[in-house]
């Protein structure tokens, strides 16, 4: 196993009103934000330091997520995305999205444990 295998990788806020979480993480945490385009908008990078602690991204629109109140998601390392999905499904999870690549980010997919937590399971890129 890597050094990073089961490290807490990141955390995200999905919100619906990222200027109001903005400016309370910026006032209550000190974070400074860069903004980042994304498919569909925009990503909300917090810094501490000028080191990446979390991201915000607006969930408004998302499939499935019309009645989901704003809340922190949080992603996993892992050694091997792809066969850790394959072993939480066997175990009794369930994978919401299969494996899919961000480029400089990592390999990455969602799914529930066993015990119904949705969690996010990520292989980051070297470096």
């Amino acid at each position: 196993m890597s050094g990073n295998h089961g490290r807490i990788w990141w955390s995200e806020l999905m919100t619906r009103d990222v200027e109001g979480a903005c400016a309370y993480y910026a006032a209550t945490c000190g974070w400074v934000f860069e903004t980042m385009p994304m498919e569909g908008g925009s990503y909300y990078v917090a810094n501490v330091d000028g080191q990446p602690v979390a991201g915000i991204m607006d969930m408004t629109g998302l499939p499935g997520m019309d009645e989901v109140p704003a809340h922190w998601f949080t992603y996993i390392a892992v050694d091997d995305v792809d066969a850790a999905a394959t072993a939480t499904e066997a175990a009794g999870g369930r994978i919401i999205r299969p494996g899919f690549s961000v480029e400089g980010i990592g390999r990455i997919a969602i799914l529930t444990d066993p015990t119904g937590a949705a969690v996010g399971l990520m292989t980051p890129a070297a470096g």
